[in-house]
């Protein structure tokens, strides 16, 4: 008798810019997963808390989650939230430790990592116009808080890498062809 596989969480990690979300939604449709944004965690706790939603606010509460629960404390409060019977991708991984949770709950985990150069990620944020005119050191001061929580060691620990340089059509389809290898696997 062969004993049922636990479902797949595909947890995207990456940081801004890097086209973490394009890969995160291109698997999640590809799968037929929903997808769930793990930075909407903190988001929804500082709405809680009744704090307006910006990106300072944002960013203490998650560093407060953080301190009370360790670096894990995004997945160990949504992983209260998921059905456990259910597959998910998620967007926005930023720990070793938080995949780590899911694992213990018994999900099986699969790391994806979305990289691409400084320069291609400023000229992508850049072009949403997300962080004004002063761009460059804004995404300076969210790669160094990406780095503190630990997305460059869930990068360089993930199960599988794409390297974002060409086209939006390119990122897509080398997302769903991955998501197909990690449906097999």
């Amino acid at each position: 008798m062969s004993r049922r596989r636990p479902p797949l969480i595909v947890a995207v990690t990456g940081l801004p810019g890097s086209g973490k979300s394009i890969v995160a939604r291109a698997i999640a449709e590809e799968l037929g997963v929903e997808r769930v944004v793990m930075g909407d965690v903190v988001r929804r706790e500082v709405e809680r808390r009744g704090l307006d939603p910006t990106p300072e606010n944002v960013e203490r509460v998650a560093g407060e989650l953080r301190s009370r629960l360790g670096r894990g404390a995004v997945a160990i409060i949504l992983s209260r939230e998921l059905d456990k019977e259910k597959s998910y991708v998620l967007d926005g991984l930023r720990s070793v430790e938080e995949a780590e949770v899911f694992r213990r709950e018994g999900w099986r985990v699969v790391v994806v990592g979305v990289f691409a150069p400084r320069r291609a990620r400023l000229e992508r944020i850049l072009s949403r116009g997300r962080l004004g005119e002063h761009a460059e050191e804004a995404l300076k001061v969210r790669d160094e808080s990406n780095l503190r929580l630990g997305v460059g060691e869930a990068l360089a620990l993930a199960d599988y890498m794409i390297v974002n340089v060409g086209s939006l059509e390119d990122l897509v389809y080398e997302a769903k062809r991955l998501a197909r290898v990690v449906s097999c696997g």
